[in-house]
C-alpha cells in the first residue's frame, strides 16, 4: 500500500492539440505587439503548450484555469483512482481473511486509515473541480 504516484499518460503531457480527422477548417490571425508576443511565448512555455494551444484553451475554456492546472488535476484524479483500486483490493483480501478465520486482522486498521486518507484526497481533488 505504498503511496506511489503513477506516471502521466502521454495524452496529458501533449504540447499541441490532437489532430482532427477532417483537419482544420478555418484559420484566424491575431495581431499582437512585440510585448504581447513575448508575454504569450513566456506564458505558453511556462504551461508547456504552444501559443496557439494557449490561445484556443483560453478562448474556449468555460473555466479560468490553465491547461497546466487541468492536466495536473486530471493526473491527481487518475492517481487517486489508482490508489482507490489498490486499496479496494487490499480490503477485499482482509475481508476474505476475516471471514475465513473469524478474526479481524490487525492490518485492517492501517488499511482503513489509508482508505480514509484516500477519501480526503478525493475530496480535495473534487474541491479543485468546483
Amino acid at each position: 500500500m505504498a503511496d506511489e504516484e503513477p506516471n502521466l499518460p502521454s495524452k496529458l503531457s501533449r504540447r499541441r492539440r490532437a489532430n482532427r480527422p477532417a483537419g482544420t477548417k478555418k484559420r484566424r490571425d491575431v495581431w499582437v505587439t512585440a510585448e504581447e508576443e513575448a508575454a504569450l511565448i513566456a506564458k505558453a512555455a511556462s504551461q508547456k503548450v504552444t501559443v496557439p494551444n494557449l490561445l484556443m484553451s483560453a478562448a474556449l475554456s468555460e473555466h479560468s484555469d490553465s491547461p497546466t492546472e487541468r492536466r495536473a488535476l486530471a493526473a491527481e484524479l487518475m492517481a487517486v483512482h489508482t490508489l482507490l483500486a489498490r486499496s479496494s483490493n487490499n480490503i477485499n483480501q482482509l475481508a476474505r481473511q476475516a471471514n475465513a478465520t473469524g478474526e479481524f486482522p490487525v492490518e485492517a486498521r492501517e488499511s482503513l486509515k489509508f482508505i480514509r486518507s484516500v477519501a480526503v484526497r478525493i475530496d480535495r481533488a473534487l474541491d479543485g473541480l468546483v
